[in-house]
């Protein structure tokens, strides 16, 4: 649970009082590789803290094709931030992709804390911000780079993720499908 305190600390300061009510909000869980925690069209409840393991984030088209939207590992957030704000049946799955402890902090709790301390509104905001400014520069980036571009940004900007992650859920990542990724890093290994 200090995992999650050291995160909030990075951004604003805590007393130890204020500490000690936001670990009585919280929830921790520990989860099994391949267990799907939220499914596409269940309202999202919670907000999810990676204290150790890795997660992710996806959406299946037509009930076919896997689109990966994010990963999070050790130290980040994960939720379907559409649902969880509406309240409204969500279009992301999240899996647990190794064994992980989570922390949950609901929604309704998220909501008590920003009542009884304050500044916890401005570190979400500030968590919220620094998503929607990755995920518009991700959209840039699928619209203007190429494939192995934007897979070089991949290795640099999340280099534990290389080795931890299946290649096939790298590649929809990054938009392309798993045999194109194939031959563009057997292309790129020639190099």
């Amino acid at each position: 649970m200090i995992q999650i305190l050291d995160n909030i600390s990075k951004i604003v300061n805590l007393t130890s009082e204020e500490e000690q009510i936001i670990l009585s909000k919280l929830e921790t869980k520990l989860y099994k590789a391949k267990t799907i925690i939220l499914r596409e069209g269940d309202v999202c409840k919670y907000s999810y803290f990676v204290n150790s393991g890795l997660l992710r984030s996806f959406n299946i088209n037509d009930h076919i094709v896997e689109h990966v939207l994010s990963f999070a590992c050790e130290g980040w957030w994960i939720g379907d931030m559409y649902s969880l704000l509406s309240q409204k049946p969500g279009n992301l799955f999240i899996e647990v992709l190794e064994d992980s402890e989570v922390v949950l902090l609901s929604k309704e709790n998220q909501e008590v804390l920003y009542q009884e301390i304050p500044k916890l509104e401005r570190f979400f905001r500030i968590l919220t911000e620094n998503s929607l400014v990755a995920h518009q520069e991700r959209l840039i980036d699928n619209l203007s780079l190429s494939a192995e571009e934007r897979y070089e940004k991949f290795c640099k900007k999340y280099p534990t993720l290389i080795h931890k992650v299946p290649q096939k859920q790298i590649a929809s990542y990054i938009g392309v499908t798993p045999e194109f990724f194939s031959k563009m890093k057997s292309k790129l290994l020639r190099k």
